[in-house]
């Protein structure tokens, strides 16, 4: 319904939706029937009370933050977030004496050390997008809820197909619906669910206020999205498997980092909170040069370079395109990290892709 007003017969219907937005329609800066319809169907993915779909995950995190903090506080993050969670964090909590700690939240202990007094949020991101370390969801929402302290849970790696941390006792869970919900790169969007209480609190602040909410075309396309997204993932998880053996056999790679490969350290708990794992897993190459690492992602002729992930064609980024050639160290993993995103294509097409790139390393 790609409308920016609503009609109202009488002036105590007007009044009523003054008084009340969340209930009604008045204006598509907030609600809208076509992002109505997908807020309720995401809002049952994740199994949470209710959701608010945004005009980008960025958006989702920032509204979920500001929410939950005030001045004084203090937050508990797993190190490296999304950079426009640290930003956040960084930039514009400090602002006004809102501090981070960030930390390993691969332990448990690690959540207990860095909570204060005036602890207000514990950030997760279950699993992160680069080398996929999980946090156990159960076990810090517990210690969470002693402490009175609200769980925030980045899911866009597994989407809710695969892993729904409101069962696990989060308290509010986002997503970039950019990703695999809308899986066609034509859109971006952001999701953030919870109870009823909290979503409407936050509509009637930051989701308002701030004028992030999604516009209804692109509410229809992640409807489009969720049509098939249950296959879609089906698809890509079972290419993603063949594309990752291809990568452990061949010499040039170094370490393949997936969370529901059994080489993986947290593998137990993977199994444990995710039904699946999707196509987003990184490699290390045995490189003496950023230069090699260059030119290996140069060669590829039909997987493309760019960021995000979850679409239908397969993208690579290479930890080096953030970096300084001179900065590059062959002895830090990191600097060797490629990460590869498994599309909709053949796995023969990718794979063959990869091969002869690999063999340009040293030509």
């Amino acid at each position: 319904m790609q409308t920016s007003n609503f009609v109202f017969k009488t002036v105590d219907e007007m009044r009523s939706a003054f008084k009340d937005e969340y209930s009604t329609y008045l204006y598509s800066r907030g609600l809208n029937p076509t992002v109505d319809m997908l807020r309720k169907k995401l809002a049952a993915l994740d199994e949470a009370e209710d959701c608010l779909v945004f005009n980008s995950g960025a958006a989702a995190i920032f509204a979920a933050v500001l929410a939950n903090v005030k001045t004084g506080d203090h937050i508990v993050s797993v190190k490296a977030p999304y950079s426009w969670a640290q930003k956040t964090f960084d930039v514009f909590l400090t602002r006004f004496n809102i501090t981070t700690t960030y930390i390993d939240g691969t332990d448990i202990t690690n959540f207990e050390k860095a909570i204060t007094a005036n602890t207000s949020i514990i950030y997760l991101e279950c699993p992160n997008s680069w080398d996929y370390s999980l946090q156990d969801l159960q076990a810090v929402a517990q210690l969470a809820k002693k402490h009175n302290i609200v769980t925030i849970c980045d899911n866009s790696y597994c989407t809710p197909i695969y892993q729904k941390p409101i069962t696990f006792g989060i308290d509010l869970v986002l997503q970039s619906a950019t990703k695999y919900i809308g899986g066609h790169s034509d859109t971006v969007a952001g999701v953030l669910s919870g109870s009823s209480e909290m979503m409407a609190r936050i509509f009637n602040s930051e989701y308002l206020n701030i004028g992030s909410g999604i516009q209804p075309f692109n509410a229809w396309l992640l409807l489009r999205g969720l049509r098939t997204l249950p296959a879609r993932l089906e698809r890509i998880s079972a290419t993603t498997l063949e594309v990752i053996k291809f990568l452990q056999s061949n010499p040039k790679v170094e370490k393949v980092i997936y969370p529901l490969d059994e080489s993986f350290h947290q593998y137990e708990l993977a199994k444990k909170q995710m039904k699946g794992a999707g196509g987003l897993l990184t490699f290390v190459l045995r490189a003496e040069t950023a230069c090699e690492i260059e030119t290996f992602c140069n060669s590829l002729k039909h997987i493309l370079m760019a960021v995000s992930w979850g679409g239908y064609e397969s993208l690579i980024i290479p930890k080096v395109a953030g970096m300084e050639r001179l900065t590059f160290d062959r002895n830090i993993a990191d600097h060797q990290m490629v990460r590869l995103y498994v599309g909709l294509e053949e796995a023969t097409y990718i794979i063959e892709d990869l091969q002869q790139a690999f063999d340009k390393m040293k030509e």
